[in-house]
Parts: structure tokens; sequence; C-alpha cells
């Protein structure tokens, strides 16, 4: 085993920045030599009837799975199949609709240039990444995306460093024209990523979290100020909404209103709660999204909105309600 060497940090600053300069600098050169053979594999797979098939060996299949993951999540049908697994009956999930995506900087890996034959039998299109256009894969493939690089940032110049990145970056170039090319929007992606703060963002609708029906609280404007505040104690969101007979929404009553009657001395058992409610509350519809309600209570500075579905009152929501949501 090699003894450790201990660099100064001056120098391991030193090392590490010029890793990133390179790596740098091989994703620019990419921009240069960028020509219609992107175009041609962008149109391939923006066409593709069946699903876009990313494999390579060794770190290029690293990099593939990630390009597999993010082709899949912004509206391009992907997955990932290791080239020495396809070789033993993984290659039955390809079809003749689907596009196979290779990466490899040399070309030449075994595993994946002996995949061509079958490739082409079964009718699936090949685009290839590659540092070398006259390599096996780079002559087989229908399209042939240039990855070189310069050098690697590996001071050996063998670890694969500034290649890996070229080839995520072109995928990644690829893959947001597709996004681009398909439409693809915020809400698209939320379906995508349920799990996700975005996703929660973006498919939560007020109705989902608003207090409703017996968890309401509602009292009719005939009522006094005494009888309003049994509601507001049973259902526990501090207010009540106050309608008509009809259920029209005629204003709320909150902590806020109790005090200020009780500045004015007000007697709370027989004063009408039209006396001391506040008209025209803030509301927001029901079909909003969770998140312009959060939107709407820190703007206004309060807690609580009363919910509204075709000019009705529905509900109630409170940002606690939102925290719990995932929302905030």
């Amino acid at each position: 085993m090699n003894p450790i060497r201990t660099p100064s940090n001056d120098a391991l600053l030193g090392l590490a920045r010029e890793v990133l300069a390179i790596e740098a600098s091989a994703i620019e050169a990419l921009a240069a030599h960028l020509d219609q053979s992107f175009i041609a594999a962008h149109d391939l797979m923006l066409n593709c009837t069946g699903r876009v098939v990313v494999t390579g060996m060794g770190k290029s299949g690293h990099i593939g799975r990630k390009l597999a993951a993010t082709l899949a999540s912004t509206g391009t049908p992907a997955f990932f199949m290791h080239p020495a697994e396809a070789a033993h009956g993984d290659l039955g999930m390809i079809t003749a609709d689907d596009i196979v995506l290779a990466l490899s900087y040399s070309g030449a890996v075994e595993e994946l240039v002996s995949l061509l034959p079958a490739l082409k039998r079964r009718g699936a299109r090949v685009v290839a990444i590659t540092g070398n256009a006259d390599s096996a894969l780079g002559r087989a493939a229908d399209v042939h995306l240039d990855g070189r690089v310069a050098k690697e940032a590996c001071p050996l110049n063998l670890a694969p460093t500034a290649s890996t990145t070229a080839a995520l970056a072109l995928g990644d170039a690829l893959a947001v024209c597709l996004l681009e090319s398909r439409g693809f929007s915020r809400d698209d992606f939320a379906l995508s990523h349920p799990g996700g703060s975005l996703g929660r963002k973006l498919l939560v609708h007020v109705r989902d979290v608003m207090h409703q029906g017996d968890a309401l609280p509602v009292v009719e404007n005939t009522v006094n100020v005494r009888d309003a505040l049994f509601e507001i104690t049973r259902k526990g969101l501090g207010l009540t909404a106050v309608v008509n007979e009809g259920g029209e929404l005629l204003g709320v009553f909150t902590d806020g209103d109790l005090r200020r009657a009780m500045d004015k001395d007000i007697d709370l058992k027989t004063a009408n709660i039209e006396t001391v409610m506040t008209r025209l509350p803030r509301t927001i519809a029901a079909d909003r999204l969770a998140v312009e309600a959060v939107q709407m209570m820190e703007s206004a500075k309060v807690y609580v909105l009363l919910v509204l579905d075709e000019g009705k009152l529905a509900g109630a929501i409170r940002m606690h309600d939102l925290l719990q949501a995932g929302v905030v």
C-alpha cells in the first residue's frame, strides 16, 4: 500500500480548483461542437413511441442511471438497462419502438458493443454518447453525440472525471430540450414527484385541507355575541363565519372582534352578532392551490381564511393545517 501523503491545505485547494476548472472547460467545449446530431437525437427521442432505454458500463452506467431518472421525471418515459444483464435476458424488455441511449467514452466497451447486433435485429434505434465517433459504438449508432474532452481531471488522466461530467451535461441538455418540446409544465413535474415539496405545493388544493361540515364554525346573523362565542369555543378555530338564512356569507367574528367589543363595553349577552362582526372577510376559493392560501395569509397577516365554493361558504383553512399538509 502506498504511503499516505499530506499535501498542504493550499495545495489541496489548488488541486480542487484545477479539477473544477477542467470539468467546467469540458462542458464549455461541448457547446462549441454541438451540431445537427443533437437535433437528430432530440427528434428521435421526442417521436419515440416506446421508451428510452439508457445503458452503460462502469462509471458511464452510473451516469446512465441518473439520465434515465431525469428523462423519466421530465416527461420522457425511460429506464436503465445494465449491458451485462441485457446479454442474459433483459434484452427482452426492448422493442422496435424503443430508443437506446448508449454511453461509453471509448465506444469500445465489449459488453455494450456485443449488444449492437441484437438491438439492430429488434429494430431499436441507437443514440450513442462517446468520445470517439470512429469507435465501434460510434459507427453503429443511428445518431452519435460527441462527448469528447481534452483531458480527464484525474492527475493520472485515467479515472473518468471530466468525461463523465460531459456525458451527464449532454444528457441533461437532451432532457431539458425534450421537456421544452413536450410543453412539460410545473403541474406535470408535480405529478411525477407527488412525494416532494413541489408536488405538495402544486397538487394540494384548499378543499383538500379545509375544515368543513360539522367542523366548520358558522352562526346565523340572528344570534347574539355569546352564542357566537360558544360556536368559536366548540370548533376551536378562533373565529366563526356569520351567514344569513340562505347561507350567504355576511361576515366573520374573531378574537379580535371580541376584544374590540369588550373595549366598547358592549353587552355580549344581548348584542346581535352583526353589530360586532367584521364585514367583507378575506376568503379564498376551494379550488385554489393551498400554497396560494399561504401567500394570502402571509400578506394579510392572518392565520385563518374562510373558503367559498361557487360563492357559498364551504369551509375554513388555518395556517396550521397548511403546515401539517407540508405546503409551508
